[in-house]
């Protein structure tokens, strides 16, 4: 009778035991903070994968690159996904944040989009051509435009690069530079616009319009790929793991491929 009791313990014991592993990662919440296109909505496809896995995806939605990170940085997301990797480690430079990438997931190709100008040669001497204001994103759009001939920059800037690098402008081009997500509403009211992939696809234009696209030629993708960011310590806990296989995952692959027609590049 003692032995069936101690025996009728260790198995109530067992099963509590097992109810609660089971019941932490059937509660086992991540919050992630996104731009809405193309982050969050590869995202979704992901919460479904987690979903079968027993975790919950909570997706936050921000229209600005700096809230996302300072919300990651004090705690409130357990990860941010929406910004490339030179753009991560600038801000931690500048704001002494200490964000880590828990793995790199795609690549948007920046574009030229035409305004009130419709093809390069068309510009006129003089004309406002708007590129987005902040570091790394200012350094890739002044390149786009010194790739195409439109500029010329100082020697050796590179991800650098800011209006006051403009070592060459023939034709005095008005460099104008704005908040990145104001760049699609105000494309009607200047000549041209160079776009960042994710405004870009949100207010859907297309890479294949783009008047120009930076060369893909390997170093711009390693430069700019986007980033699942975590901070420091957290990139190998069990439930960041897992958001990383379901984003580096085939369903995922195939969404991007088929949903936005080269304007997002799965790097996984």
């Amino acid at each position: 009778m003692k032995r069936k009791l101690v025996s009728l313990i260790l198995a109530a014991l067992l099963v509590l035991g097992l109810t609660a592993c089971g019941g932490k990662k059937q509660n086992a919440t991540i919050k992630v903070g996104a731009t809405p296109a193309p982050h969050a909505a590869i995202l979704e496809v992901a919460k479904e994968i987690l979903a079968e896995q027993g975790y919950t995806l909570d997706i936050v939605e921000y229209d600005d690159y700096i809230t996302p990170n300072t919300s990651l940085e004090d705690g409130s997301l357990d990860a941010n996904y929406f910004q490339h990797i030179t753009y991560m480690n600038e801000f931690n430079a500048e704001n002494g944040t200490h964000m880590v990438s828990a793995a790199g997931i795609h690549y948007e190709p920046f574009g030229l989009y035409a305004g009130k100008t419709a093809a390069l040669a068309d510009l006129q001497d003089g004309a406002q051509i708007a590129v987005p204001n902040d570091g790394t994103n200012e350094a890739r759009a002044l390149l786009l435009l010194e790739q195409e001939g439109l500029i010329k920059l100082r020697d050796g800037v590179g991800l650098s690069a800011t209006k006051s690098d403009i070592a060459e402008n023939p034709h005095n081009y008005e460099i104008m530079e704005l908040e990145a997500r104001l760049l699609p509403t105000t494309l009607q009211d200047v000549d041209m616009a160079v776009i960042n992939g994710n405004y870009a696809i949100d207010a859907g234009l297309k890479v294949s319009d783009a008047v120009a696209v930076e060369a893909a030629d390997g170093a711009a993708a390693e430069a700019y790929v986007n980033v699942l960011a975590v901070k420091e310590g957290s990139e190998n806990s069990e439930g960041i793991q897992a958001l990383v296989k379901a984003l580096q995952s085939d369903k995922v692959k195939t969404f991007i491929e088929e949903t936005y027609d080269g304007a997002v590049v799965p790097l996984f």
